[in-house]
């Protein structure tokens, strides 16, 4: 990942069917805007309650910042389409939401 990205989540939309607002500012100034929305049904099935939803969406997109360029994010998605592209995605998040 990319040394000082900023990353600012503004939740749009509450549960059931959250939706956040992603602003991504790169090291080199780049700026990319995402909507992303999150089921309740799968915020609890990935962090079981232990984290507020804006932390996994921070933490999903450390996580996608990690395996390709900004700017190849999807400007707007449904969280669990991450898995689809990367399949340790689950996995990888629940490991790092035991240890936030």
């Amino acid at each position: 990942m990319p040394q000082k990205t900023d990353i600012t989540i503004k939740k749009l939309q509450e549960f059931p069917d959250a939706l956040f607002r992603v602003t991504i500012i790169g090291r080199d100034s780049n700026t990319t805007n995402h909507t992303v929305s999150l089921n309740e049904q799968y915020y609890k099935q990935l962090t079981n309650g232990a984290v507020l939803p804006d932390r996994l969406i921070r933490e999903s997109f450390m996580f996608l910042l990690e395996h390709e360029p900004q700017q190849a994010i999807l400007d707007t998605f449904d969280l669990p389409i991450i898995s689809r592209y990367f399949p340790e995605y689950e996995s990888v998040l629940q490991t790092r939401i035991t240890h936030i």
